[in-house]
């Protein structure tokens, strides 16, 4: 009973139009969540309408966020919000969230030799060698070719600093749907938060647990919460 509360809490995903905003909408739509008919963006989709996961979803760009986002927060209470922006945007849209007391979830990720940027977490490692030709992606790094539009593949070489112990390890993900899932998985996870949160039943004991606001989806494996 609990977990179909969570499914039908409002779920807007921003950056829609973009190949994993898409993946995420299907991804939803297939768990029973309810996709909020709103979506932000940049100018170049701005006032279009945009079928997604068989949803008709409306584009607004960013002079219009305030006003669309009053609204919508009017129709949606409780509204949980999935970025799948560029990562230049990401920020900005945060705080506007944070103004608007919005549950977000913030959501960037960068891998194929398409992404607009990489990652922060690949600039705060030293010796990264980004390989984004595709060519030498499928002969050096071993991407599958009907995967090389989305893929994330890290190799990792340690060495200790006399040179006579090395460690290496990688992972290898193919396509988007892991990372589509996962994000399900974590809004589900929020709303659960909030639900707890906004529920006068909640003991101070349970309510004690959910003080925490900034959760990663580490909080979400040691919840068990993953589908």
């Amino acid at each position: 009973m609990l977990e179909e509360v969570f499914l039908v809490s409002p779920y807007l995903v921003n950056g829609c139009t973009g190949k994993m905003g898409k993946a995420v909408v299907e991804a939803a739509v297939s768990a029973g969540i309810r996709i909020v008919p709103v979506s932000f963006g940049g100018l170049k989709n701005a006032g279009k309408t945009v079928q997604v996961g068989g949803k008709d979803i409306q584009m607004y760009g960013p002079y219009e966020r305030e006003r669309i986002l009053a609204s919508t927060l009017n129709d949606y209470p409780n509204l949980i919000v999935v970025d799948y922006t560029v990562p230049v945007a990401v920020n900005g849209q945060s705080h506007r969230f944070k103004a608007f007391r919005i549950i977000s979830l913030i959501q960037c990720r960068a891998g194929s030799s398409a992404s607009c940027s990489d990652s922060s977490n690949l600039k705060s490692l030293p010796q990264v060698k980004k390989i984004r030709d595709p060519k030498q992606q499928i002969e050096m790094v071993g991407v599958p070719k009907e995967y090389l539009s989305g893929h994330a593949f890290h190799m990792y070489h340690l060495e200790s600093p006399d040179k006579t112990i090395s460690f290496e390890f990688q992972h290898n993900v193919c396509g988007r749907s892991i990372y589509a899932e996962g994000t399900v998985d974590a809004a589900i996870f929020l709303a659960k938060k909030v639900i707890m949160l906004a529920s006068s039943k909640c003991t101070a004991r349970v309510q004690s647990k959910a003080d925490k606001f900034i959760y990663s989806m580490i909080d979400v494996l040691r919840e068990g919460a993953m589908r």
